[in-house]
């Protein structure tokens, strides 16, 4: 009977409904094994007597080209030690964020029983903002110099769309974008509309795996940003279907409207107060109002056609 049990406890959380009461989650009783290696610790004090240890604990952190004369002057230059030094003020006490990462995974195993937690591995990159995490199945690098807090002197000639992100708290979203960009089935809708509805599951699952975190963080939409986009919703959606937008195929709508940017792009005079990506905040919402007004289980939401979706959100903008 026992047996029994197990199996209908592990298809009750395989089929979740989707629009299941993400705050409500009970994930205390989910059994998550994990390990985590600080490497640039490890690292940057390495000599040249502990460095085969090193390379035999790391080997996938060396490549063949990697030698160890390019390793020693890499822990000895002044300019990487200056920014192992300002990472460990941030990261020296890794517990809170060791507690996030429980977290997230303890959500995204209740609703996918097979996932296993990936070994996490912190890195430093020289602040490499594309390489800030990387998810490989059971391994997953993060690296902290990417995090240090918006405000850093090391991040003084980024973009500040950029910087805004470059935080301690944004640190779990980044981890929890790349491990959906797995799961997620790819679409085959090349329509505005498909891709915008696309990168809304992916908020959705967001909002699944990290309850706690704001919807603002998610997006990684400053205050203000963020305000403007609430405001403007009705207008945003206007201006999507006045332009035919909707149906359209044309590429340059991602640059415009769903990739990371300063400002969305209406070709309007106060452009620059819009964040980037309206259009993956747009599908968003409409994506939260399909959940809200139809019971769907989570595997099957996330493979529903785009098309279909969207007819049945019965989206109205907040005016």
């Amino acid at each position: 009977m026992r047996f029994y049990a197990v199996i209908l406890l592990v298809l009750f959380a395989f089929f979740s409904c989707a629009n299941e009461n993400k705050s409500k989650v009970d994930v205390s009783n989910i059994d998550i094994d994990f390990s985590i290696s600080r490497f640039e610790v490890d690292f940057y004090n390495a000599d040249r007597e502990s460095l085969p240890k090193l390379k035999a604990t790391y080997p996938y952190l060396f490549p063949e080209a990697f030698s160890d004369s390019i390793s020693l002057a890499k822990i000895a230059d002044s300019q990487e030690q200056e920014l192992f030094v300002e990472t460990q003020k941030v990261y020296k006490d890794f517990s809170d964020v060791e507690t996030q990462l429980t977290s997230l995974f303890k959500h995204i195993k209740y609703y996918n029983p097979t996932f296993k937690a990936p070994n996490v591995v912190t890195i430093q990159s020289n602040i490499d903002y594309e390489s800030r995490v990387i998810y490989a199945d059971s391994l997953l690098l993060i690296s902290l110099d990417v995090f240090l807090g918006k405000e850093h002197p090391f991040y003084a000639d980024f973009p500040k769309y950029i910087s805004e992100n470059n935080t301690k708290e944004h640190l779990i979203v980044a981890v929890a974008e790349h491990i959906i960009d797995q799961q997620i089935p790819a679409s085959n809708n090349r329509s505005f509309m498909g891709k915008m509805i696309y990168e809304g599951k992916k908020m959705a699952l967001l909002d699944w795996y990290l309850p706690a975190v704001s919807e603002s963080e998610k997006m990684g939409y400053s205050q203000e940003k963020w305000q403007w986009a609430v405001e403007n919703e009705a207008e945003i959606w206007a201006y999507f279907m006045e332009n035919k937008l909707l149906f359209s195929t044309e590429t340059n709508l991602n640059k415009r409207f769903l990739e990371n940017a300063p400002f969305s792009k209406f070709y309007m005079e106060q452009d620059n107060l819009s964040p980037g990506k309206i259009g993956v905040w747009m599908g968003w919402k409409i994506v939260q109002s399909y959940l809200k007004h139809n019971d769907v289980y989570l595997q099957e939401f996330l493979k529903k056609d785009e098309t279909e979706l969207f007819n049945q959100s019965k989206y109205k903008p907040k005016k």
